[in-house]
């Protein structure tokens, strides 16, 4: 064989490679930790997404970051470093997900958030234009709490939400559309996500008399507060954020969070949605798959953002096959711009629109809200 034969030969396998070059997916859940009652259902969705797309194999490589912000940062460089990731899931928390936001941006790898802030992506700039993210904004579920108080005739509120930028993130949108409604803050407080005790901002709350309370915590953490509210004799209404939308919350909580209202993406309380609701199809779909495969009743709103974050890839994959080659840094950057070119993209928590200037795309479509009922979710037209 000649010299330039060997070459031809040498460039096809080369091109032929490439052509069947696999697409990695790297994740980052709190499957472990204070939030772990989030992450278990994201991990357990990731088995549920699809193996191949646009004819390529897909591999998926699941790290469990332990809710810490250091563990989701050397995840986030071992995912893009060792195994050259072509987009990143994750993470679970807000506090994770905006640590891995440099390192997202500096590789230039695509990366989707399953955590609320709406200061993952906002505002935009070099480094959020490779971040989008499923989780409803801080914005839209205030939104939807301030109106229910409203109309439930609460004219005062105390407030307690997790020392970290979840907490302050909430406690920023919640405070602006209260004012506007004249609905007044009276305690303003913040709690450990791995504290045991809340005794003392308990005791300034109850004080302060307030006609209910917003509890700004996720996933079982947010037990503490109320539980501790309800022991001083606090008899107001109770409200938390979608961060609370898992049966653990149900279960570690019981009698103590019996009629709390919550915000929440209609995947929540799917089978109850009217059959005009445009996520009832979607939702539903969701809710089969994933009891199909971890049993009836398992099902929890952090899966459905990890659900979405999938569609979003899938999509975005789809299409930036037919301008690149995975592994490479042109398909990163397609399929970077095929995520923000999504659009009418109904996933189980909403329709996705994505644009230059917004990385979530979604619209009040994708909320709803809820009441703690015989420990079950109620969905309350």
């Amino acid at each position: 064989m000649t010299f330039k034969k060997t070459l031809t030969l040498v460039a096809a396998l080369v091109a032929a490679t490439l052509a069947h070059a696999d697409i990695n997916v790297g994740v980052t859940v709190s499957a472990t930790g204070p939030a772990a009652s989030l992450g278990i259902p994201e991990k357990n969705t990731i088995a549920l997404m699809p193996t191949s797309i646009g004819g390529q194999k897909v591999n998926y490589i699941v790290l469990d970051d332990a809710s810490d912000t250091t563990a989701a940062v050397t995840n986030t460089r071992k995912l893009i470093n060792e195994h050259k990731v072509d987009v990143l899931l994750g993470s679970t928390t807000t506090p994770n997900s905006l640590a891995m936001i440099d390192v997202a941006a500096e590789s230039q790898t695509p990366m989707v958030s399953m955590a609320a802030s709406a200061r993952i992506v906002e505002p935009q700039d070099a480094k959020k234009r490779w971040v989008f993210k499923t989780p409803q904004n801080d914005i839209m579920m205030s939104l939807a709490i301030v109106a229910h108080m409203a109309s439930s005739g609460v004219k005062t509120v105390g407030f307690i939400g997790f020392s970290d930028a979840y907490g302050e993130g909430w406690y920023q949108e919640f405070s602006k559309i209260a004012a506007l409604k004249n609905i007044q803050i009276v305690a303003n407080e913040r709690f450990n996500r791995t504290d045991t005790s809340v005794t003392g901002q308990v005791l300034k709350i109850v004080s302060a008399k307030p006609d209910a309370v917003l509890i700004a915590g996720s996933g079982t953490p947010a037990v503490l507060p109320q539980r501790a509210l309800k022991e001083r004799g606090y008899n107001g209404k109770f409200y938390q954020t979608h961060g609370v939308a898992n049966n653990d919350f149900l279960r570690v909580g019981g009698k103590d969070v019996e009629g709390t209202f919550l915000p929440s993406g209609p995947v929540l309380v799917a089978a109850q949605l009217p059959a005009s609701h445009p996520l009832k199809k979607s939702a539903q779909a969701y809710v089969e798959k994933y009891e199909a495969a971890n049993g009836k009743g398992s099902v929890s709103t952090f899966g459905a953002h990890a659900w979405d974050a999938g569609k979003l890839m899938e999509v975005a994959a789809a299409a930036a096959l037919k301008k690149a080659k995975p592994g490479t840094v042109a398909f990163r950057v397609a399929l970077r711009d095929e995520l923000e070119a999504v659009k009418e993209l109904a996933g189980a928590h909403g329709v996705f629109n994505m644009s230059a200037t917004d990385h979530l795309g979604l619209d009040q479509r994708a909320r709803v809200m809820v009441k703690i009922e015989g420990g079950a979710w109620k969905y309350q037209p």
